[in-house]
């Protein structure tokens, strides 16, 4: 679009000389050097807004899940539910840890391998990572739970 302004302006230009020379306009020719500016300004100033970065609506997060043989299920592309339960949550008189959905149809941009020496001391107790891809504002939830909290994954 900047390039055809460009051109027009030129054109405009050219003419405009031609013109003013015929007729002995000087004011047209001004107002036609006026006109090329405006419009090279309006076409630099698109390119800038073009150029301008907005903020990322999805964002990759590395999230620890408990239980890592279900991570071992997860292959790329697949769709998951985060659900987070109080990490030093009792069961008491058989009452199931209170536990609360942070991700809803988050999808698993990649399960990444656990080291070897990982895998044979027993990853069972250490979980195992994957990464989602989910909104910012999910992505600093689920960092938050994270931390306080043992990380299950439902297949959706």
């Amino acid at each position: 679009m900047a390039a055809g302004l460009a051109m027009t302006a030129a054109a405009l230009a050219a003419s405009g000389a031609r013109d003013a020379g015929r007729t002995g306009g000087a004011a047209q020719a001004r107002a036609q050097a006026q006109a090329r500016e405006h419009a090279l300004s309006r076409a630099d100033s698109g390119a800038a807004a073009r150029r301008e970065r907005r903020p990322v609506e999805m964002v990759s997060a590395p999230v620890r899940i408990a239980d890592a043989g279900t991570v071992r299920l997860l292959r790329r592309g697949d769709r998951v539910d985060v659900i987070a339960a109080a990490a030093d949550a009792s069961v008491a008189g058989g009452e199931p840890p209170a536990a609360r959905v942070v991700a809803v149809g988050a999808r698993v941009v990649e399960v990444p391998k656990a080291p070897e020496a990982h895998e044979a001391a027993g990853a069972e107790g250490g979980g195992a990572l994957v990464v989602l891809s989910v909104p910012r504002t999910t992505a600093a939830a689920l960092a938050g739970v994270g931390t306080t909290s043992q990380l299950a994954v439902t297949l959706c």
